[in-house]
């Protein structure tokens, strides 16, 4: 059983709360999350090298000349690949570096960091999170309240809030997700989590 304080805005422990033991007191499995997160990155690389085939070049539509009778030879198309501009036979195409992890290992990775972040006590419950003006002060006191430097903080809010995201927007070092889509990357990514009440309920109900 994991239990943690739960903090109003201010800083101060209001009380505490248990934490959902099949997401938060896993078995940690390093390797998963480290396949997991390799996935996470081949999914995010480019790649740029591309030409284009005579059916990606533009113009070419009409026949340059008749079949027969000029005493040239025969040409369907000024953007065959013969053809100075015409398209490319062979060339490199862009490349899909992704490939497909089964659900149950990004459920056991999502499990692990969750798991590791809890025992490490790197997740902050707030009791609610609301701003008045959406601005980055805002989000700043909040972080000095809780003893933050604000550096790697991940927010996670039960539902979109315009507010939050602005405040947050201006922080190199912290970002905001809802929590139906936190996922193993950005979880690792992050030293400390801040989570809502309201959020961890969305997490249990999603992910559980």
């Amino acid at each position: 059983m994991v239990e943690v304080n739960v903090h109003a805005i201010d800083g101060k422990k209001i009380g505490e709360i248990e934490l959902n033991n099949d997401l938060f007191d896993a078995k940690i499995n390093k390797h998963v999350v480290h396949q997991i997160v390799k996935r996470y990155l081949a999914g995010k690389r480019r790649g740029t090298a591309s030409t284009k085939n005579r059916s990606e070049v533009s113009g070419g539509g009409k026949k340059p000349w008749k079949q027969k009778g000029t005493g040239r030879a025969r040409a369907g198309s000024i953007r065959s690949p013969l053809w100075v501009g015409g398209g490319v036979i062979f060339g490199p195409e862009n490349r899909d570096y992704s490939y497909p992890i089964p659900k149950k290992m990004r459920m056991v990775a999502l499990k692990s960091i969750l798991s590791d972040k809890a025992k490490n006590n790197n997740i902050i419950v707030l009791d609610n999170l609301e701003l008045k003006e959406g601005k980055t002060k805002e989000i700043i006191n909040i972080f000095n309240n809780l003893n933050l430097d604000g550096n790697k903080v991940l927010i996670v809010i039960d539902k979109e809030d315009d507010l939050i995201k602005r405040a947050v927007s201006n922080l190199e070092g912290a970002m905001v997700i809802t929590a139906n889509k936190i996922n193993a990357y950005e979880l690792i990514n992050y030293k400390k989590i801040i989570v809502t009440k309201d959020a961890l309920k969305v997490i249990e109900e999603v992910f559980q």
